[in-house]
């Protein structure tokens, strides 16, 4: 089974703007490139990844799952049909939690985006951070029925917090059967981000087990952003510990699977991957 990181970035803030990224994230607010990140991939025996978007606007689109303008959905379509010239473009993204209106999905013109998505038969990664992404999830399954969506990062569970609301809502979210969801940034959210501990991600991990099963889940290392939560190293070990306690059917389908399946990532460019990570 190819082992696939279902979630990294790469930015060069001297070539594109990164409104969200400042002094506040050092070391990650400079170059972050993939010859950084490729020994700490190898040293874990990952074969492939998934480069998400990191910013919205078209610079920032050289990625898997990319960035279209949804609430310009004429202009999110003729940029989609530019995209996808490129095959490895097999998803679309937009950092709704830095967007201060909650229900921005569910306006008409972002509504009419997702159906673009949904006619084209490209997923959606939705970052829910606030239980009131999560709450529209449903509402979003109801008007488009057809559209696969990727939950980035479990939809951050409060990790050292009231898990009371997230725990019903995931559930919630499990029931469209074209959500899966990302074992990813899975850190503490009391305190320094780095405050989380095995013990302490291991409910969370459970509870999404139980609602979404492996064939669902998929795991994701959020490279740069785990560099803040203790590096590639720590995260991929913790959670590999946790993959390591299932079966081995259930753990391919996490470690590599599920995102295979999901994005319906080509197999000859999965080989070459494979192979030039191998090579080095």
């Amino acid at each position: 089974m190819t082992t696939i990181d279902s979630h990294q970035h790469l930015w060069d803030p001297g070539a594109v703007e990164y409104p969200w990224l400042g002094p506040q994230h050092s070391p990650i607010d400079g170059v972050m490139a993939f010859d950084e990140l490729r020994p700490q991939l190898r040293a874990a025996g990952v074969d492939a990844t998934v480069l998400v978007q990191s910013a919205d606007n078209d610079a920032d689109t050289d990625a898997i799952v990319a960035y279209v303008p949804l609430d310009d959905p004429e202009r999110a379509a003729s940029r989609l049909a530019e995209l996808r010239r490129d095959s490895r473009i097999v998803g679309v993204r937009n950092l709704i939690h830095d967007i201060p209106d909650p229900d921005w999905l569910l306006g008409p013109a972002v509504d009419r985006g997702l159906g673009v998505l949904e006619d084209a038969d490209v997923s959606f990664d939705l970052v829910a951070v606030l239980p009131r992404h999560l709450e529209n999830l449903a509402t979003i399954s109801e008007r488009h029925p057809r559209l696969r969506i990727a939950l980035d990062h479990l939809a951050k569970p409060p990790i050292g917090g009231d898990a009371g609301t997230w725990w019903s809502l995931i559930e919630t979210a499990a029931q469209n059967p074209l959500v899966s969801a990302k074992v990813s940034g899975l850190y503490s959210s009391t305190g320094a981000m780095g405050d989380w501990t095995l013990d302490g991600i291991r409910p969370f991990f459970d509870r999404a087990l139980d609602v979404f099963g492996p064939e669902r889940l998929m795991y994701g290392g959020d490279w740069p952003i785990s560099v803040l939560a203790g590096g590639y190293g720590r995260v991929w070990d913790a959670l590999s510990a946790l993959f390591d306690e299932l079966p081995a059917r259930d753990r391919d389908r996490i470690r590599g699977g599920t995102a295979t399946e999901f994005y319906r990532l080509d197999p000859e460019r999965l080989q070459l991957a494979t192979a030039a990570m191998a090579a080095g």
